[in-house]
Order: structure tokens, then C-alpha cells, then sequence
């Protein structure tokens, strides 16, 4: 069985066996077909992983899904059974985030995804298996261009339409223009501003969460100066989705910086449907500020880091999503 099977089996006779769902039951909540489900069941049985997974943290997994839901309100939570001890589980969340992103291309009802940058998305789309699209198109959610592409790991969008034969459309412009004014004149621009208009329309927005850190991979791609990074963390500056950033509660940090970055409107994130996917305990701050901003409407993200968020809800830090 390939890897990204064993973790979907696994999941599937968790919520047959011990969650009491019937197949078809575990087939609506993983968007995948009756038959799969039914395939997945079986298969788990027969080579054990009732057994040997299901009695352990796969279990934990589903019970932090349950709180982290609750307590945020997000319509959809993954919790990824981490495979090493990478203090960035590229490849767990790769994999999981590729399950779901698979099940939302297989189900043909988001026609138009927006998709944003950053390592772990990249880490997606390369465990996304080749597939053929009925409808769906991808479309940039912010700028990307760096100095240096070779350091550029952000790329997502091309992957995902090179693995699925989909259209796709970017913006060629920088992640963060050198001025306010810049920016109002590269949005614009004909072939840019409709760009942003079209990912205003996108029904899923699938991103990530940065962190508001010198090593942050912002940084380290050349996407967006140290000073400036600086500046929104002296600004109160914790998480940052989307270019816009906020604090520890979840409110926006009103910064000259964000004003110069190339993404869509806060209000336009407030409108949509974003699920966000990041992990690492060094993001757990920056993931939890999000969380509380309330923009979230689904969230991937790995046991360990979901373990603390879990725990911090019993601390006054711990604030609950806003709606």
C-alpha cells in the first residue's frame, strides 16, 4: 500500500471501527467514493492496521480534530500523525494536505481554487498524484516574484497544474511592492488586476501561516526584507496568512508593510473560505493567532504542534475564534 493510502486507511477504519460511522458515513467525511471506503475498511483489517493503529494515536489525532473544531469553529480540522522528528514535518503534512487537496479536485465542486505560497504547499503539491481535472482551475492568491528564483520554493501553482493538466493563473508581480504608491500602480495593471479579480471569485482558498521571525521562510526567499519583518514583530506582529499579519488575539496589526504586500483584501479574506495548512512547533504562535482571528474555515496541521495549540486553550492566552 503507498504511503498516502496507509494514512487514508488508517483514518477510514478509525472512523468505522472505533468512531461507530457506517462506510458510507466515512466516505462523505473523507470526499472520497463509497467503494474507496469500503476498499480502504477492508484493506485495514486485512493487513492489521485495526490492530496496530487504531487503539493508538490516530485516536488522539481525531479527539484534538474534535476540540480544535469546537473551540475555533472551523468546519474541517486534520490532525497529522507526524512520521519523524523534522521540527517541520514537510513530508506528513505533504502527504495529508495532498489527501485533501485530491478529495476536493475528485468531488469537482470548487471550481476555482486559490492557492497561496510557501514550503509546506509545495510540500503538497509534489505528493499529489497525477490526475485529470474535470473544471477546477488554480489562480494566485499574491505575488511571488523574488531576486532569486533558484531560492524560490514557492511555486506552487505551476506544480499543481502540471500534476493535473488544469489552467492556471499567477501573478507576475513581487510578494511585497517598495512602496504603497508601487502597488497601486502594479494593481492596475490590466493583466494583474485581473488576476486579483478572478481570485476574488475562488470558492476554497487553500494557503498556509507564516511566522513573524528573523529565520522566517519570507526571509530567507528574499520575498520580504529583515527590516520589514522587524518592524511588523515591533508592531505586535505574530501570524501572518495571506501577506496580512496579526497579534496574539487575532487582530490585524495595522502595518505600513502590509499595505505594500500584493494580496487580496483583508476584506476579502473575511469573505471567503480559507483552510489553512502549517505545522512545526515554531509556528505554534503564529498558528494560534490566526486561529483566533476567525478567518479559518478548516485547518491542517500536525500532532505535535496541535498537542500545544490544544493545551493553550486552558491558558488565558488561549482565545477562541471570533465570529
Amino acid at each position: 500500500m503507498v504511503e498516502d493510502e496507509i494514512g487514508l486507511a488508517t483514518r477510514a477504519a478509525w472512523m468505522h471501527f472505533a468512531g461507530g460511522l457506517t462506510q458510507s458515513e466515512v466516505a462523505e467525511r473523507l470526499g472520497i467514493t463509497r467503494l474507496k471506503a469500503h476498499r480502504l475498511v477492508a484493506r485495514a483489517a486485512r493487513d492489521g492496521l485495526v490492530r496496530v493503529f487504531i487503539d493508538g494515536e490516530i485516536a488522539e489525532c481525531a479527539q484534538m480534530e474534535g476540540v480544535l473544531s469546537a473551540a475555533h469553529g472551523l468546519d474541517f480540522c486534520r490532525v497529522v500523525p507526524v512520521l519523524d522528528d523534522d521540527p517541520l514535518p514537510l513530508k506528513a503534512l505533504g502527504i495529508v494536505g495532498a489527501q485533501y487537496l485530491k478529495g476536493v479536485l475528485e468531488r469537482d465542486e470548487d471550481t476555482l481554487i486559490g492557492v497561496g505560497h510557501g514550503r509546506t504547499l509545495a510540500s503538497c503539491a509534489d505528493h499529489l498524484i497525477r490526475m485529470a481535472v474535470k473544471r477546477t482551475r488554480f489562480v494566485s492568491l499574491l505575488g511571488g516574484l523574488t531576486r532569486k528564483f533558484s531560492a524560490n520554493p514557492h511555486d506552487v501553482i505551476h506544480r499543481l497544474a502540471d500534476r493535473t493538466g488544469a489552467e492556471a493563473y499567477v501573478l507576475p508581480v513581487p510578494f511585497i511592492a517598495n512602496s504603497v504608491e508601487d502597488r497601486a500602480v502594479l494593481l492596475a495593471q490590466r493583466g494583474v488586476s485581473e488576476v486579483f479579480d478572478l481570485a476574488r471569485r475562488a470558492s476554497l482558498l487553500f494557503v498556509s501561516i507564516g511566522a513573524v521571525e528573523t529565520q522566517a521562510s519570507l526571509i530567507a526567499t528574499g520575498m520580504i526584507e529583515r527590516g520589514d519583518m522587524e518592524r511588523v514583530r515591533r508592531d505586535g506582529g505574530c501570524g501572518e496568512i495571506l501577506g496580512w499579519f496579526f497579534d496574539r488575539a487575532g487582530r490585524p496589526v495595522d502595518t505600513e508593510v502590509s499595505r505594500r504586500i500584493l494580496s487580496l483584501d483583508l476584506d476579502d479574506l473575511r469573505r471567503g473560505r480559507i483552510v489553512a495548512i502549517a505545522g512545526g512547533v515554531a509556528k505554534v504562535e503564529a498558528i494560534a493567532s490566526i486561529l483566533a482571528s476567525g478567518l479559518l474555515k478548516g485547518l491542517i496541521v500536525d500532532e505535535r504542534t496541535a498537542r500545544i495549540l490544544v493545551e493553550r486553550l486552558d491558558r488565558p492566552q488561549g482565545t477562541a475564534a471570533r465570529r
